[in-house]
């Protein structure tokens, strides 16, 4: 999947990986990397050193994974697919769901 096809705020469904089957809504798009960040999906444990702001220790945190392997969710359909986008009479660009051809989000 294109990166430009998934955006912040959007609801994914992790087709591979240690967390498959999970979903999640994409907290960060990392476009030079080909990357997003999810909630809850890949979570590492971060070892922080004390400073003046906060305590130290172990801090779990959403590491990054490739846009490859997540799939936009349908609302419709319930499932991850695929996402055309077509021009509306009134100027818009649209994302449309490969199956259903439902219209998943005005942008």
């Amino acid at each position: 999947m294109s990166l430009s096809k998934l955006r912040k705020g959007d609801m994914v469904k992790v087709l591979a990986g240690k967390d498959k089957g999970k979903t999640g809504k994409v907290l960060t798009v990392i476009p030079e990397n080909n990357r997003i960040v999810v909630e809850k999906v890949n979570v590492i444990k971060k070892h922080k050193r004390p400073d003046q702001k906060s305590k130290g220790g172990i801090v779990e945190k959403e590491g990054s994974i490739h846009v490859s392997n997540a799939g936009l969710l349908c609302n419709k359909c319930n499932a991850a697919v695929r996402v055309q986008s077509k021009k509306l009479e009134d100027g818009k660009k649209v994302r449309i769901c490969s199956k259903c051809k439902d219209v998943i989000n005005v942008g």
